[in-house]
């Protein structure tokens, strides 16, 4: 099989697929004219969440028969037109958990305690003061956090968090059972509920047409005064100018964004706020993790090859 990358990967690891033909870039990534000029001869696509795979795209492809996205979200593909092309579209699900699950914590407590603020300004000014009463954060220990989506990586960050000292809520669209319930002791609530109730609240839904802007400038005013938002997830679930909004009038205590609503264009406003923590999409970022999602496409790849269909991470069914 021909196997076409829109981006530079580690070859290391997808040695599992050395008897096939690997066509990946020498740069990052493959321009729109290059990969339109590719893509017709491939029989695997493997797309990076970055990489828009559009209709038109797709249409110009004649032996497509898989895409495979290398991560957890796949709202850069265009799955209907897809599935009316009989092309089988997956992503790597189990990979991200853990590495997500850090990054959130990892945001969550650096807009709590300010580190980022504070570390930037100590490099950059002489105006901070070591003080007993100076540079004050606040604790996550004895919160609420508020999972909206309790998924694999919502568990992975409930987990965390439990152990940190906090109560957990959540809200899905579906009810989580009741074993995993008890294990997290986790409660389930409806969205207003959790908006009123939480202290800190964590973003880990799918995009889709329903998620979107599902943070709005209802929901920001539902909240706590003081209240905190991460945001690991997608960045359009969020609207962010109310966002900004929130975060200028005092409504909230921060915000810790890894994701953007016009990634890869930033609000300007956001690089001036203080009570802001941003990283730039990082939330699978770590060389493990990498690694663990290239064996990953390569395992839906190889079982794609030998017909194993229900072996794989399928994101449209047809």
């Amino acid at each position: 099989m021909e196997i076409l990358f829109t981006t530079k990967l580690p070859l290391d690891g997808f040695s599992s697929l050395s008897a096939h033909k690997l066509i990946m870039p020498s740069v990052p990534r493959f321009s729109r004219a290059e990969l339109e000029r590719l893509i017709t001869q491939c029989d695997v696509l493997v797309s990076t969440f970055d990489y828009p795979i559009e209709k038109t795209l797709i249409e110009k492809a004649q032996r497509l028969k898989l895409i495979t996205n290398f991560g957890v979200g796949f709202n850069n593909v265009d799955i209907e037109t897809a599935a009316q092309h009989q092309i089988i579209v997956t992503n790597t699900p189990d990979p991200v958990i853990e590495p997500t699950a850090e990054q959130t914590m990892t945001l969550m407590l650096a807009v709590a305690h300010r580190t980022a603020e504070l570390d930037r300004k100590m490099r950059q000014t002489n105006d901070i003061e070591i003080g007993v009463m100076n540079n004050l954060g606040i604790s996550i220990h004895g919160k609420t956090l508020g999972i909206i989506g309790l998924g694999r990586i919502g568990q992975a960050v409930a987990k965390r968090a439990l152990a940190c000292g906090m109560r957990i809520i959540y809200h899905n669209r579906k009810r989580a059972d009741k074993t995993i319930e008890e294990v997290l002791q986790a409660t389930y609530v409806s969205f207003d509920e959790l908006l009123t109730q939480s202290d800190f609240i964590s973003l880990h839904l799918p995009y889709y047409k329903e998620s979107h802007h599902l943070i709005n400038e209802a929901a920001f005013q539902k909240m706590k005064n003081g209240a905190t938002l991460i945001n690991t997830a997608r960045g359009a679930i969020v609207d962010e100018q109310a966002l900004i909004k929130n975060l200028k009038n005092g409504k909230l205590w921060g915000t810790a964004l890894d994701v953007f609503e016009k990634e890869p264009q930033i609000s300007p406003e956001l690089f001036s706020l203080d009570n802001v923590v941003l990283s730039p999409h990082i939330g699978t970022g770590t060389i493990d993790g990498r690694l663990a999602m290239c064996e990953w496409v390569s395992k839906n790849i190889l079982h794609f090859e030998k017909h194993e269909f229900d072996k794989l991470d399928w994101v449209n069914k047809f």
